[in-house]
C-alpha cells in the first residue's frame, strides 16, 4: 500500500495553505506523431493542440513507453519497465503465423498485478481526488479494475466492446461523453487538489466522426502524406475534446494551478504513414514509439517553450508525484525520473537512457518495417543522447550473438540526429558505440530481471503457412 508519509506531507502543505498543482491528463489512443497540425501534417487540423503547444512546452522527443496499447499503459501506471511487470501486448505474444516465428515468446501477462502501486494509488495516497475517464485496458478481473488500482471515480462510454464501431454520431469514440464527465469531476473537485485521467479510445480503430467533422475533411483538398478523411474528422473530433476540457479549466478559474498533460499511448497506424519517421504502431522504429507529447501550467512553463530531450510516459508518475511533495510506497521501484527540471528549464535529467523490451512477435508489418511478416520480432531497445540501438533476439539467441555480431544481424545502430527517419545501419562503421549499446541492453536486462525467449521454435519452418489462427487485436 503507498505510504502514510504522502498524505502526511498533503497535511502539512493544507496546514500552510499551500495547495498542489492539479494534474489533468489528456491521453490520446493510437494518435501518430505526424498525425497533429503542430508536427506539420498537411492534412489534419488539430488547433487545440496548437493552442496547448502555443501555451506550454512541446517535447520534440516525447516517447511512449512502449509502442501498443496496453504494455503502455501498464507502464505508465506501474511506472515500471515490461519486465517487471510482465504486460508486453494485448492478448498474446504470439501473434502472427508461428511457422515463421523462429523462437518461443515470453508469454504475455494480461492484467496489471494487483501489487504494482499505480500512480492513481500514490496520488490517493498523497491526498488527490483521483479520476478515470476512458480506456483502462489493464484487465477487469478480481482487484483489477480501475477502482481496485486507486482511482476514485470511473467512467468508460464505450464498455465492455470498445473498438467495434457504434452508430453513435453526436458522439464518436466516446469523445464527448468522456469529455463531459471529466468537466463534471473537474467541476466537483475544484477545491481540492484531483487527478483526472481522460483517456481516450479515439483514433483507434474502428474510425468515427461526427458527420459535420467528416464533410469538412471530404471537402478539403488531400495532402501528399495525409488523405484520409474519416482519420482526419476523428482526429479533429478528439482535438475538439481536448479545447472542451481547456475551456473548463478557464471557466472554473483553474488553469494557473493545473498542469496540463498531453500525449499518445502508440504511434499511429499503418492507416497513416508517419514520414519522416519509420514504421508504425507495434514497430520500435520511431513511427511506432515517438509521439506528440505536449505540458502546460501556467506561469511555471514557459510560453512556446520546445524541449528536446527525450522523456518517456515511464517519466509521468515520478513527475506527478514531485508535483504532489510525495514520495513513491515503500518498495516501489521506478524505472522513470521527474520532468520538473526540464518543465521548469532549470536543469536536466540524471538518466542518460531509455529501454523498450519487447520478447514476443506482432504481426501485419509497417511501412519501412525490418521484415514482411511482422511488426516486430523479439526486441529491445536503447536510446542514449542521439544514438539508438535495435537489438534483435533471433539473431542474438540463435545465430551467435556478440561473438558474430558484424555478421548476424543481430543488432541496428541508428544517429537520429543525422537520421530521424532510421535509414542507415551504423552498427558495423561506428563499433565502439554500438558495443556501448549493447553494454547498456545487457545491464537493462540484469537490472530488471528481464525475461529473454530462449527456446527454438519447434514449428519454426521459413515461408511455410500458418499452422494457427493469428490472434489479431490493437
Amino acid at each position: 500500500m503507498p505510504s502514510v508519509a504522502n498524505a502526511s506531507q498533503n497535511a502539512r502543505n493544507a496546514t500552510r495553505g499551500v495547495r498542489p498543482p492539479n494534474i489533468l491528463f489528456i491521453f490520446a489512443d493510437d494518435l501518430g506523431w505526424a498525425d497533429v497540425s503542430f508536427q506539420g501534417s498537411d492534412f489534419m487540423e488539430t488547433p487545440n493542440l496548437e493552442r496547448l503547444c502555443r501555451q506550454g512546452m512541446t517535447f520534440r522527443s516525447g516517447y511512449a513507453s512502449m509502442a501498443n496499447c496496453a504494455p503502455s499503459r501498464a507502464t505508465m501506471l506501474s511506472g515500471q519497465y515490461t519486465p517487471r511487470h510482465a504486460v508486453y501486448a494485448v492478448n498474446s505474444t504470439k501473434r502472427g503465423p508461428v511457422p515463421e516465428m523462429r523462437m518461443v515468446p515470453v508469454p504475455n501477462v494480461e492484467d496489471l498485478a494487483t501489487e504494482k502501486v499505480t500512480f492513481a494509488e500514490a496520488m490517493r495516497a498523497a491526498g488527490y481526488r483521483t479520476g478515470l475517464f476512458g480506456k483502462w485496458h489493464l484487465g477487469d478481473g478480481l482487484g483489477c479494475k480501475p477502482t481496485d488500482q486507486g482511482f476514485d471515480d470511473y467512467f468508460d462510454s464505450r464498455f465492455p466492446d470498445r473498438n467495434k464501431f457504434r452508430d453513435e454520431p453526436a458522439d464518436p469514440k466516446g469523445i464527448f461523453s468522456l469529455t463531459k464527465a471529466a468537466c463534471e469531476f473537474l467541476e466537483a473537485n475544484r477545491d481540492r487538489p484531483f487527478l483526472a485521467y481522460v483517456s481516450h479510445h479515439a483514433i483507434h480503430t474502428s474510425l468515427e466522426a461526427r458527420p459535420e467533422s467528416l464533410e469538412k475533411f471530404k471537402s478539403k483538398p488531400k495532402g501528399k502524406q495525409h488523405k484520409n478523411p474519416l482519420y482526419a474528422a476523428c482526429t479533429y473530433d478528439l482535438d475538439a475534446g481536448v479545447g472542451i476540457l481547456l475551456d473548463k479549466l478557464k471557466e472554473l478559474g483553474l488553469e494557473e494551478n493545473t498542469l496540463v498533460l498531453f500525449t499518445s499511448d502508440n504511434g499511429g497506424t499503418n492507416k497513416s504513414s508517419q514520414e519522416p519517421l519509420r514504421g508504425n504502431k507495434g514497430a520500435y522504429y520511431e513511427g511506432g514509439i515517438r509521439v506528440p507529447t505536449i505540458a502546460r501550467w501556467p506561469g511555471k512553463i514557459r510560453e512556446g517553450a520546445v524541449c528536446e530531450t527525450p522523456v518517456s510516459n515511464v517519466d509521468f508518475y515520478p513527475t506527478f508525484l514531485a508535483l504532489a511533495g510525495a514520495k513513491p510506497a515503500s518498495g516501489t521501484v521506478l524505472d522513470g525520473e521527474s520532468l520538473l527540471p526540464v518543465l521548469r528549464e532549470s536543469g536536466k535529467l540524471r538518466r542518460q537512457t531509455l529501454f523498450w523490451h519487447f520478447p514476443g512477435y506482432l504481426d501485419d508489418p509497417v511501412i519501412r518495417g525490418r521484415d514482411p511478416i511482422f511488426r516486430t520480432r523479439p526486441v529491445t531497445v536503447v536510446r542514449k543522447g542521439d544514438w539508438k540501438l535495435h537489438l534483435y533476439h533471433e539473431e542474438w539467441q540463435l545465430d551467435g550473438g556478440r561473438a558474430k555480431i558484424d555478421t548476424n544481424r543481430s543488432v541496428e545502430l541508428y544517429n537520429l540526429a543525422r537520421d530521424l527517419g532510421e535509414h542507415h545501419d551504423l552498427a558495423l562503421t561506428h563499433r565502439a558505440k554500438r558495443d556501448e549499446l549493447v553494454d547498456e541492453i545487457l545491464a537493462f536486462w540484469k537490472r530488471t530481471g528481464a525475461v529473454l525467449p530462449t527456446e527454438r521454435n519447434p514449428q519454426y519452418t521459413p515461408n511455410g503457412k500458418p499452422t494457427s489462427k493469428p490472434v489479431k487485436s490493437g
